[in-house]
């Protein structure tokens, strides 16, 4: 039995409008209070379905070889767009520095512009660690989404999202310049 050959991109399709539902509901909740927490939990849910759709698209379309170019192109860029508007609200929010999201927006950004840019010579795919990358702040943006602080306590939870923090710059530094090296090296062997 397959699946129809469009389900992985209309999946890695529908995460972007997801982005725009889960970032209004995070505004919306604001910071923590008791009326906010409902809100919270619910973007918090939010987030964590929309960025786990990129393992479903990116399983079906591997699992049934319908690997496209849009695809390549589209599901790193969709994920984008999630994790930034997950950075970029909790800093408005005043939950996270904006050094870290800009850090971490100037690399998402400089690289799917350069996607863009040689889209019409060839597809860039996500490299191993641009998805480990992915996966990482996946995980650090879902705990530091969910009101986890009202079971663990305030002080746990902000140690640990600290730590998943630092783990997400060094991997988004470490997987821009892999990103870099990995082009150069290959418009070397073009030239």
């Amino acid at each position: 039995m397959g699946i129809p050959r469009q389900l992985p991109n209309a999946i890695t399709v529908a995460r972007i409008p997801l982005a725009v539902v889960f970032f209004v509901v995070l505004l919306l909740g604001g910071t923590y209070g008791i009326n906010d927490l409902a809100m919270r939990w619910v973007a918090g849910i939010l987030f964590i379905v929309a960025i786990s759709t990129d393992w479903v698209d990116g399983y079906l379309a591997r699992r049934f070889d319908i690997v496209s170019d849009f695809g390549k192109l589209w599901d790193p860029i969709a994920d984008k767009l999630l994790t930034g508007a997950g950075f970029v609200g909790l800093a408005i929010l005043g939950e996270l520095q904006w050094w870290l999201v800009v850090v971490i927006l100037v690399r998402e950004i400089g690289i799917t512009v350069h996607r863009l840019v040689v889209a019409k010579e060839h597809v860039v795919a996500a490299a191993w660690m641009g998805k480990v990358k992915t996966a990482v702040q996946g995980v650090a943006l879902s705990w530091a989404l969910l009101p986890l602080h009202v079971l663990i306590g305030a002080e746990l939870w902000i140690v640990i999202t600290a730590i998943l923090m630092i783990a997400v710059l060094i991997l988004t530094v470490a997987s821009g310049i892999d990103y870099i090296v990995a082009q150069v090296r290959g418009s070397r062997r073009s030239a």
